[in-house]
Order: C-alpha cells, then sequence, then structure tokens
C-alpha cells in the first residue's frame, strides 16, 4: 500500500478542522506541499480576497507561523510568510454576508475581504491564541522532543535489563549523561 501525498495528509488536516476551500483556492491549496514543512500543521485556514490586487488567496495559521498564498496563472506563486512574534495586531470586520481581515505586521497592513464571517473570527481567534504565547509554546514543544536526562537513564536501563547493552556499556554511557 502506498503512502499517503502530502497533499493528502493536508486535505484530511482541513477536513478534521471543518474548512472547506472553495475551488477558487484549488491552486493555493495545491501548493501548500512545497509551502509547509513536512511536520508542519495547519491550525487553520481562511480564504479570500488580496485587497491589494484584488487575487484570490488563502491564508494559513500552521503551529509555526502565518502564511499568504497567492498563485496566480500569469504571476505564479507568491508566499510571505511571518512569525507570530511579528503580528502586533489582528481584526476582523463584519459585514451583512462577508467580513474582511487586517493583520498589522511591523508598517504593514495585510487586508483580506470576502471571507465568510463564521471563518474570519475563528481564524483571528485562534492567531490571536498564538500571538499571545508562541514562546512558550515553542519552548514547550522543544522540551516534549528532546529526552530528558532522566529519560535517557530510564532507557538505558531497559536496554541493560534486556541484554542490549553489557554492564559495562551501560555504565560508560550513565556517566557520559551524567557528566
Amino acid at each position: 500500500m502506498s503512502e499517503k501525498s502530502r497533499l493528502d495528509e493536508i486535505k484530511d488536516e482541513l477536513e478534521i478542522l471543518d474548512i472547506n476551500p472553495t475551488i477558487f483556492a484549488r491552486k493555493e491549496i495545491h501548493a501548500l506541499p512545497d509551502v509547509l514543512s513536512e511536520d508542519e500543521k495547519i491550525v487553520y485556514l481562511i480564504e479570500g480576497r488580496n485587497k491589494l490586487n484584488n487575487h484570490h488567496i488563502i491564508l494559513v495559521a500552521t503551529e509555526r507561523r502565518l502564511i499568504f498564498i497567492d498563485k496566480e496563472f500569469m504571476y505564479g506563486l507568491k508566499v510571505e510568510d511571518f512569525s507570530y512574534d511579528k503580528v502586533s495586531s489582528i481584526q476582523y470586520e463584519k459585514s451583512l454576508m462577508l467580513a474582511s481581515v487586517d493583520i498589522h505586521i511591523a508598517n504593514n497592513v495585510l487586508e483580506i475581504d470576502n471571507v465568510g464571517k463564521y471563518y474570519a473570527e475563528l481564524f483571528c481567534e485562534k492567531v490571536r491564541d498564538f500571538m499571545a504565547r508562541p514562546k512558550e509554546y515553542f519552548q514547550d514543544k522543544q522540551d516534549k522532543s528532546e529526552p530528558t536526562v532522566l529519560d535517557q537513564l530510564e532507557q538505558l536501563g531497559r536496554l541493560r535489563e534486556s541484554g542490549i547493552l553489557t554492564e559495562e556499556e551501560f555504565a560508560e554511557q550513565k556517566k557520559k549523561l551524567l557528566n
């Protein structure tokens, strides 16, 4: 059985998040495997219209960054990404049927309109969560991925008990860890 493609994984992520992009976002969605890193997860995604050039775009929030993706036939692929600590504010404004989202980054304001009202509000809420705790989030993530000395000692003990390491090898590795 073949492994899932990265695009299929991304589509599954979007389905789990209950995000159903329109046909207008298809080319940007298909560009995501080249934009996202292998282990980067989507937190939320909205689509709309870039107020500057009137192009249909997607705005992706991952656990690491915000990414604007604009893929147009004549202009190619344009990707801009920003870490959450660079975002000074994010806001949305609702009209009768649609909403707009404004993101303030440094001295720029990125404006996206024609976003679904509910999606704009939810997107802003999720981005604000990351803006409020980017450093702690990344520190926690890093701490979880690196085993502690105690974890490593426990692993060595299991290797010794199962006969993979001799007593001498165990003592040598334990000494290295404790130093």
